[in-house]
C-alpha cells in the first residue's frame, strides 16, 4: 500500500513540488479508506479530527439552507483536498462532504497535519495558495449571484468544472445533472434545463452522456 500511495501523493498538485523524503513522511502517516457511491465522509456542524485527500473518486461539498434543502458548493475529483478548516481552527465542520462515485481517501490526522505543516514551508505555502484559491471562487460565486444572469452564471460553472481530456482533446466537465448545477448556482432545475437547451442551440454546448463538452478557449 505504501508504494501506491506514493503514486497518488506525486499526482497530487498539494504534494508535486516535495522532495521524495518529505513524500515518504507524509505517506507514513496517512490511512487509505475506501468509500462507496453516496457515502457520506464527513457531516457539518460535528467535530473534524481528519482531512481527506482524494486518491480516487469524486466527491460533493454541500451545506443546508435554511428550509433544510441541500445547497452543492463544490464537487472535487482526484488530487483535491476537503476536511482541512477543522483542523485549522478546530471548528465543527463547516460543510457536509459525500462521496459522488466509489472513492479511495487518504485520511490525515490533525495533529500529524499540523506537525507537518510546522516542519514543511513548501507544504505549508501550498495548503495557503490552494485555500486562496478557493477564497476566490466563493467570492466570484458569491457575486455572480448577484450581478450576473442564470445563462452566464451557468457558463462560469461549467467551464470552471470542465477539465481537457487527454485523450480526446476537448474540454469536458465530469457527470453533472440540472439539479446539481440548479444547487451550485441558486435557481431552479427548470431554469437549468432551459439555459442548458439554448446553449446547445447556439452551438457553445455539447453533451455526450450527462458530461458537457466547453468550448476550449472558454
Amino acid at each position: 500500500m505504501a508504494e501506491r500511495t506514493l503514486d497518488s501523493l506525486r499526482k497530487i498538485p498539494l504534494f508535486q513540488q516535495l522532495e521524495d523524503d518529505d513524500l515518504e513522511e507524509i505517506a507514513s502517516h496517512l490511512i487509505e479508506r475506501r468509500y462507496p457511491k453516496g457515502a457520506t465522509v464527513m457531516e457539518e456542524g460535528l467535530p473534524g479530527d481528519y482531512m481527506y485527500v482524494i486518491a480516487e473518486g469524486r466527491v460533493k461539498v454541500t451545506k443546508l439552507s435554511e428550509d433544510g434543502r441541500e445547497k452543492i458548493l463544490e464537487m472535487m475529483g482526484e488530487g483535491a483536498f476537503v476536511g482541512e478548516m477543522a483542523l485549522l481552527d478546530q471548528a465543527p465542520r463547516s460543510a457536509t462532504v459525500k462521496t459522488l462515485s466509489n472513492s479511495r481517501l487518504l485520511a490525515l490526522s490533525r495533529a500529524d497535519f499540523l506537525s507537518l505543516l510546522r516542519r514543511n514551508a513548501d507544504l505549508a505555502l501550498h495548503v495557503i495558495q490552494e485555500l486562496t484559491r478557493r477564497l476566490r471562487e466563493t467570492d466570484e460565486q458569491a457575486s455572480s449571484l448577484s450581478f450576473l444572469r442564470v445563462k452566464d452564471r451557468a457558463k462560469g460553472l461549467l467551464v470552471r468544472l470542465a477539465e481537457v481530456s487527454p485523450e480526446s482533446g476537448v474540454r469536458m466537465t465530469p457527470t453533472l445533472t440540472h439539479q446539481q448545477m440548479a444547487d451550485m448556482i441558486g435557481t431552479s432545475r427548470e431554469t437549468v434545463t432551459r439555459v442548458v437547451k439554448d446553449l446547445k442551440s447556439t452551438g457553445w454546448l455539447a453533451q455526450e452522456g450527462k458530461r458537457y463538452i466547453v468550448p476550449l478557449e472558454a
